[in-house]
């Protein structure tokens, strides 16, 4: 089939282009920014397109024709002037009512575990506005709707794991904020294989949470990290009023310079949503057995070499 892949440069999007060509479908690329994409230019059965896609006129020339669009476009921090309802809930808005206009028989749309219109958070409750905007654009049009929420996605270059080793390489002692932050952290690769194998089932309208095989602290994956690297750190967990302090400490110049140069983006906003588990008891779909964090994640950590690889295969055989 034809998929339009909105949010294709990006982290889970890289993985998915690639999954989506191995499988013999056409991956139509939007972006901005070439340079982003650079890395997808020698996908067989992909084409990368300088398009912007907030503009509504050039967004429906794209959908136009084809048989599936996925939507990953989604941020983390809040853009300058319009916090989070420009990627969130004005643009997964007008995609859904391209859809239905449109006669596109089919929309995956990525949003986030405990999405919620009244949740702690800023970008939990711009999650749940997005979903229930997309409902509201879909209803009666007969467009089928995949709406996936995954808890925090790990992988090779993910901004998290990765944060978080970078942390531990540079510093003795880590001040630790929501150190009690409960997740279920979920393989890229994995999220990837979902949303493909929910293209390849008969359409129809559905749910799913997508977690990996095991519940993490945000304390338990610093340690996890701390091992794997072989360091010797000492962890300080930080009462809630010194976590928001240290999160408002790279909000604003010269602690955002700082967090920038180091990767550290942890927010107030995030401490927030980080107040819920981000964790479900929902079997993983289609019959795909998820990869565990512990056993993917020390082969990048860690650095590839010659036999690295194979701890990656090994984890994922038998599916």
């Amino acid at each position: 089939m034809k998929v339009v892949l909105l949010g294709g440069s990006g982290f889970i999007g890289r993985a998915l282009a690639r999954q989506l060509c191995a499988h013999g479908h056409e991956v139509v690329i939007p972006t901005r920014v070439l340079e982003r994409a650079r890395e997808l230019f020698p996908l067989p059965t992909a084409s990368v397109t300088l398009v912007n896609i907030r503009n509504e006129a050039t967004l429906r020339q794209t959908l136009a024709g084809c048989d599936a669009v996925v939507n990953l476009v989604g941020i983390l921090h809040p853009e300058r002037g319009s916090g989070f309802d420009a990627a969130h809930v004005e643009l997964p808005r007008a995609v859904a009512k391209a859809c239905a206009d449109l006669g596109i028989p089919r929309l995956v749309h990525m949003s986030a575990l405990n999405a919620d219109v009244n949740g702690p958070s800023a970008y939990l409750r711009s999650r749940g506005q997005s979903e229930a905007a997309v409902l509201d654009a879909l209803k009666g049009s007969g467009v089928a709707l995949t709406l996936l929420r995954p808890s925090v996605v790990f992988g090779r270059e993910d901004n998290f794991l990765n944060m978080l080793a970078g942390l531990v390489r540079m510093y003795p002692v880590i001040p630790l904020g929501s150190a009690r932050a409960q997740f279920q952290p979920v393989h890229v690769e994995d999220v990837a294989a979902a949303i493909v194998a929910s293209l390849e089932q008969p359409a129809k309208d559905a749910t799913h949470e997508l977690v990996g095989p095991e519940v993490f602290t945000l304390r338990d994956l610093v340690i996890f990290v701390i091992t794997t690297l072989k360091k010797r750190r000492v962890v300080i967990e930080l009462p809630h009023a010194l976590a928001m302090l240290q999160a408002m400490a790279v909000e604003f110049p010269p602690g955002k310079w700082l967090g920038a140069a180091l990767g550290i983006a942890l927010t107030r906003d995030n401490v927030r949503s980080m107040s819920q588990p981000n964790v479900s008891s929902e079997q993983f779909p289609f019959g795909i057995r998820p990869a565990s964090l512990r056993t993917i994640a020390p082969t990048w950590l860690l650095g590839e070499n010659s036999r690295s690889h194979y701890q990656s295969l090994r984890s994922r055989a038998a599916r």
